[in-house]
């Protein structure tokens, strides 16, 4: 069994949902990221970076122990023991990473910042609402373009729609509309409806938070504490 450590975010539900969709068995460990269970010594030994989600398969490779960080190397790995939404075929299996890494590289670091300043920011930085807004819009053409061409991003359902879906759950949130991507919007409500991915968006679900950041939270999330010397 899989020890899962995270809090309910699209990066955590990026794993929950493969791991829901493998039937892979696993134990989620809660990582309360505002009260900064993420600094804990223990869980750096897992996570370096202080980032989760995180995992620890005690049936790695050699039957040995292994921890992985950072969601896309989760379910490329988890994809890969299961043999499971990653292609074995060269070419289709390069289909699949570039569109995760677009996913790491673009659609999680954008669409958070355009959380970041349109919701937490302390003050409105008009600049930069406009900034990431437009370029969540502009990530947005790019996936509404190529489900244009075909039914997932690459081609067949794989661990890529997986990560790239949760981000795009919050799309108000992010200035966006469905019905200004039609193809996105199809692709949404497909994926949306697959039982294994409701299961993976309950996971942890009923700790998220509610209501406004406060200023604790927010010390902990963006201030002074990322950028103490652990």
């Amino acid at each position: 069994m899989i020890d899962l450590y995270g809090w309910p975010t699209p990066n955590l539900h990026k794993v929950t949902i493969l791991l829901e969709e493998t039937g892979t068995s696993y134990k989620t460990i809660p990582v309360d990221i505002s009260q900064g269970d993420q600094f804990r010594p223990d869980f750096l030994k897992i996570s370096p970076n202080n980032k989760m989600p995180a995992i620890v398969d005690p049936d790695g490779p050699g039957g040995m122990p292994i921890a992985v960080f950072e969601s896309g190397a989760i379910l490329m790995y988890v994809a890969e023991k299961t043999g499971k939404f990653m292609p074995q075929d060269m070419r289709r299996r390069y289909d699949v990473i570039q569109w995760l890494m677009f996913q790491m590289g673009g659609v999680g670091p954008m669409l958070g910042q355009a959380h970041h300043f349109r919701l937490y920011a302390p003050e409105k930085i008009a600049y930069a609402i406009d900034r990431y807004t437009n370029e969540a819009g502009r990530l947005y053409n790019v996936i509404d373009r190529r489900l244009a061409e075909v039914p997932y991003l690459a081609d067949e359902y794989s661990i890529a729609d997986m990560a790239v879906f949760p981000w795009i759950r919050p799309y108000e949130r992010q200035g966006q509309k469905l019905e200004d991507y039609p193809n996105l919007k199809r692709w949404f409500h497909k994926i949306e409806a697959r039982p294994a991915v409701r299961r993976g968006l309950a996971v942890l679900a009923d700790r998220r938070r509610r209501g406004p950041i406060g200023d604790k939270e927010r010390e902990i999330l963006f201030g002074s504490q990322q950028y103490v010397r652990r």
